[in-house]
């Protein structure tokens, strides 16, 4: 989710914490005022900060998990997947994408549009 959305969402992301604590992973790391927050990458080409909606530890594997709503960019968000997807495939990490109702065929098209149909999100 990209920064103007994460200030609607933040129930949202809280929600899916729970859901993950439930799920058994720990050190869980969010981009919300209560927790701790991810480390941040920055674009060179641009400046802009990328920072992981959620990243938590299971099994002794790093997750990253993003939040997937509908948003008025895409293009951004695409972008966003595509690098956070090339990072957790460069050290061996995992990527998760976590999606609620009203949101599947959105989060499925932007899937299909930057070829991870290899991943299957997470419904909550």
């Amino acid at each position: 989710m990209i920064e103007t959305d994460k200030i609607e969402n933040t129930a949202f992301i809280k929600k899916s914490i729970g859901y993950l604590e439930s799920r058994g992973f720990t050190n869980i790391k969010a981009d919300v005022t209560d927790c701790e927050i991810p480390k941040s990458y920055i674009r060179k080409s641009t400046g802009d900060k990328v920072t992981p909606d959620i990243v938590a530890m299971k099994n002794g594997r790093k997750y990253f998990f993003e939040i997937s709503l509908k948003s008025d960019k895409p293009k951004l968000l695409k972008s966003k997947w595509l690098f956070l997807d090339t990072l957790s495939r460069m050290n061996s990490n995992r990527f998760r994408i976590i999606t609620t109702k009203g949101h599947f065929k959105f989060t499925d098209t932007m899937l299909e549009d930057i070829n991870l149909t290899n991943k299957t999100p997470i419904k909550i």
